[in-house]
């Protein structure tokens, strides 16, 4: 089977962070961890050497023809945002997705998308400074400004700078499964835990640190034993702090409260067990620490949009006869 083709836009007067989000994602070898190996493509209007924001100078390898292959189109920003889109970006875009290419917009990339008139009628995010913009120039778009990032089936939109990761881990978690997005998550340590209203579909793993003290150590021994019972206080006191000491250096670290984030790990834990095992409900509820079947619907429909028995029909392997990939 071919290497899934990926192929970035980028554009002079790029911002070197926005074009390294879907390049740390796809554009590195990592078949170590169980990944495919992506054949990442950066293309734009003109071959050659660009420029960006920052100062650097890029040579950019591929033209607009590597969109014609790509299985994954990705526009990690844009510029002149209320200009029209070149005729030959447009076309480019338009053959690309009508192909059955997935069209990824991150943060401003959504401006281009939304250009090229493949969000008429679509729910889309983009960086909140700018969701006012975009509805002005575009009022046929369906706007969700509280969102990390929207998929809307072969068109996926992300919110601004780093929710481009989580939209690209997103995009890795529903081809390729929540244990794959969950080792790289970890490679690249993604910030432990995201708030959005949109539901995610990767882990929240808690972030290493070069010397595990009790806290960390408090937080490891959680995550191995998310089937028992864990308050506050007796975590707290594993971690050798008092309750409030603990909470107000856990909002600091991690940016939720303790329960929160249990409940994430829990259902995360739940996520693995529904994908790689034929448990019964009350037996996945169980080991991650619900309970009860009925708990353990109610946190997937509060976090995932979903429920537990849906979650197992899209994802699992155990009803698949070989290795998985599922669809956006």
């Amino acid at each position: 089977m071919a290497d899934p083709i990926i192929a970035a836009i980028a554009f002079d007067g790029i911002s070197p962070f926005h074009l390294s989000v879907p390049c740390l994602v796809f554009g590195a070898d990592r078949t170590r961890l169980g990944l495919p190996r992506f054949d990442f493509r950066v293309c734009a209007m003109e071959q050659g050497a660009i420029h960006t924001d920052g100062g650097l100078s890029i040579s950019v390898p591929h033209g607009l023809s590597a969109l014609d292959e790509a299985d994954i189109v990705i526009v990690p920003s844009w510029k002149d945002l209320e200009a029209p889109l070149p005729a030959m970006l447009t076309d480019a875009l338009t053959r690309a997705h009508r192909r059955g290419a997935l069209i990824v917009g991150l943060c401003l990339g959504t401006f281009a998308i939304a250009a090229a008139g493949l969000l008429a009628g679509r729910r889309a995010t983009t960086h909140w400074a700018y969701t006012d913009q975009l509805q002005a120039l575009h009022p046929d778009i369906i706007l969700d400004a509280d969102v990390l990032y929207v998929d809307d089936g072969d068109i996926v939109t992300s919110a601004g700078v780093a929710a481009g990761l989580d939209c690209c881990l997103h995009i890795v978690r529903a081809r390729y499964g929540a244990e794959l997005a969950l080792r790289l998550a970890r490679h690249i340590v993604l910030s432990p835990h995201r708030q959005g209203g949109q539901a995610q579909f990767i882990e929240r793993p808690v972030a290493k640190t070069p010397t595990a003290d009790r806290f960390a150590q408090a937080l490891d021994q959680v995550r191995k034993t998310l089937g028992e019972m864990h308050s506050l206080d007796s975590v707290a006191n594993a971690a050798g702090l008092t309750r409030r000491t603990f909470t107000r250096r856990f909002q600091q670290s991690i940016g939720t409260s303790f329960g929160d984030w249990l409940a994430d790990q829990r259902v995360a834990l739940a996520q693995r067990l529904l994908e790689a095992t034929d448990k019964s409900m009350d037996m996945v509820a169980f080991e991650a620490g619900f309970g009860s079947a009925t708990s353990l619907r109610q946190h997937f429909a509060a976090r995932l949009r979903t429920s537990p028995m849906q979650y197992r029909r899209e994802f699992s392997r155990c009803a698949q006869s070989g290795p998985r990939v599922a669809a956006l």
